[in-house]
């Protein structure tokens, strides 16, 4: 790593998929488990969920011959290997499995699985495309503002010191504008002035993920491309950002220097196209019949070990459903073709 100044967005590239050193791609790295859980990894609950939405996306297409199941983000393919285990027979014979992860193929892996490092290409696989927490590793750049109010590029070095750089201008503060809602600041008589920013305020430009979640999209001839994430709205952005870094799980100050994951919160609603639908995790796996409530007592009785397993598949449920973890975060569903559309509604279900 360089110890140069220059924007996160950049920083948080090489820090993170650098080809020798990268985070993500560092040979023989842990992957994403290593360092945290995501959905993937509480519980088969989630594969088994996804292959839920799968059965759905395979029937409103009319049981396609040949069915993708595309992971964008794919760790080290757990949520492909999930979904493949509960899939009936005849839906695991047409499915075509596709990994899109930067880091190497893993040891072990099912031959069933294509692993590519790029996105396949447009309008070339009819299905589901599906990125659990992706969209929140697709570097982005930080703004902050200086003393006068004015929106400023944050440069970083590869130990995290920061300094502030030029102001914002061009796609970027169009995005700012149109996705970014900063409390104002004071006026001369105490209150508080429209327009005007106060010192201090942080913000993620989200656009990098706008356009590679539309290129995400592009990909499908017909299907249903979602994404699951940490998210957040226009009107609630957290005034000073969401820019972090997790380690051996635990949250740690986002330095780009390879030795941490770097995320951020996604603005699912600016990645939203004009047929999307949006949904919390909660609502989504509920509608895909994950729930948390415990089984009934009688069970204990009649049958203890089912009884056991029953409780610990409770609790898993309501750790993926909890709306104040998991169960909050933001799913962005994106339908190609209208047959896909609604299928995560009463009618659609």
């Amino acid at each position: 790593m360089t110890n140069e100044w220059c924007g996160w967005r950049e920083a948080t590239e090489r820090a993170l998929y650098g080809p020798d050193d990268g985070f993500y791609t560092r040979p023989g790295g842990p992957g994403p488990a290593g360092h945290f859980r995501t959905s993937v990894h509480v519980s088969g609950l989630y594969a088994g969920a996804v292959a839920t939405l799968l059965r759905r996306v395979d029937s409103a297409l009319g049981h396609p011959d040949e069915l993708a199941l595309v992971d964008v983000g794919a760790g080290r393919g757990e949520l492909l290997a999930g979904v493949l285990a509960v899939l009936p027979g005849e839906v695991a014979a047409r499915v075509r499995p596709c990994a899109v992860e930067r880091a190497a193929r893993p040891r072990g892996l099912d031959p069933r699985i294509e692993w590519r490092g790029e996105l396949p290409a447009p309008g070339s696989v009819t299905g589901l495309l599906f990125a659990n927490e992706w969209l929140d590793n697709v570097p982005v750049d930080v703004v902050e503002t200086d003393a006068d109010g004015v929106l400023r590029r944050v440069l970083v070095r590869a130990d995290g010191t920061e300094r502030l750089g030029g102001p914002v201008d061009g796609a970027d503060a169009e995005w700012l504008r149109r996705w970014w809602a900063p409390p104002p600041g004071p006026d001369a008589a105490g209150g508080t002035a429209p327009g005007v920013l106060p010192p201090g305020l942080r913000a993620e430009i989200g656009r990098p993920r706008d356009e590679a979640w539309a290129r995400a999209v592009r990909t499908l001839r017909a299907g249903l491309a979602v994404a699951a994430d940490y998210a957040h709205e226009r009107g609630d952005r957290p005034p000073f950002g969401t820019l972090t870094g997790f380690r051996d799980g635990r949250e740690v100050s986002p330095v780009p220097d390879g030795s941490c994951d770097i995320t951020a919160h996604v603005a699912l609603d600016a990645c939203a196209g004009p047929s999307a639908e949006r949904l919390t995790q909660r609502e989504a796996l509920h509608a895909l019949g994950v729930d948390g409530r415990r089984p009934p007592l009688a069970l204990a009785a009649t049958d203890p070990s089912g009884y056991v397993r029953a409780l610990s598949s409770a609790g898993s449920a309501a750790e993926l459903t909890d709306p104040a973890g998991l169960g909050g975060f933001g799913w962005l569903l994106e339908p190609v073709g209208g047959a896909c559309a609604g299928l995560l509604t009463a009618g659609g279900a």
